[in-house]
């Protein structure tokens, strides 16, 4: 039942951790419940106790479980909720959004490369810009992105854009005019290189975000590629707005 593990690229103990942890969010394990035996929870999941074992550590570490001597291990707490990010749909409301939650940054890597353009999404930009960064708010990674800027608007503030979101730079450069921007959301599973940077298995839910912006000539300036936690997204929709 729970093969599936064996192919993420986190440490099975860990996984487990994360689906024991879920019992607790969810309720299926009530505060105050005892949970299984090792050796139930070790032929549940199909492994040994001693990764049974690590996987509840990890449960006691974070204080949400504790032994009580001579009747088994108890719940005592529900996980801290991580801070969720709206999905906005307007430009200047997600360079406000980024404005405000102000992300830690991380680069990974830069470079000149070009694209993978779709018919619709514009003519290409002479050259691009390529960099790949992660963003973390103060407890984990919450996303991976890809982006690629038109080198033109890349080099009128090389520094900032290396150093700050690329979205509200953006916005704040008079030379940049705007003429279309789209974004497109789909719900995915996170591949081994994105589990790996954002610390979940490989068969975990993600929200996959493609954003394509031109300038009014159709020229692509910017695509961004990003990949969240599917903990880390939140869609809120007035359906009578």
């Amino acid at each position: 039942m729970y093969g599936y593990f064996k192919h993420s690229a986190s440490p099975l103990y860990a996984q487990i951790a994360d689906a024991l942890r879920e019992r607790i969010v969810k309720g299926t394990w009530a505060i105050g419940s005892q949970i299984p035996t090792l050796p139930e929870l070790a032929q549940e999941f199909g492994v040994g106790l001693i990764t049974v074992r690590q996987a509840v550590q990890v449960l006691k570490n974070e204080k949400l479980v504790v032994p009580e001597q001579g009747r088994g291990t108890f719940v005592r707490n529900k996980p801290q909720t991580h801070p969720k990010m709206q999905v906005e749909t307007s430009l200047q409301g997600l360079a406000d959004l980024y404005r405000e939650l102000a992300p830690k940054m991380r680069s990974l890597d830069e470079g000149k490369a070009t694209p993978r353009l779709d018919a619709e999404d514009g003519r290409p930009a002479p050259a691009y810009r390529y960099l790949q960064r992660v963003h973390a708010s103060d407890r984990q990674v919450t996303s991976v992105i890809t982006a690629y800027l038109d080198e033109r608007v890349f080099k009128l503030a090389p520094k900032r854009f290396r150093k700050e979101l690329i979205i509200p730079v953006l916005m704040d450069l008079k030379a940049v005019k705007i003429g279309s921007a789209r974004q497109i959301l789909t719900i995915g599973t996170a591949g081994m290189e994105a589990a790996t940077l954002l610390n979940v298995a490989a068969s975990a839910p993600v929200a996959q975000v493609r954003r394509v912006f031109c300038d009014p000539a159709g020229t692509v300036i910017y695509l961004g590629e990003l990949t969240y936690r599917g903990d880390f997204i939140r869609v809120d929709m007035d359906l009578l707005g």
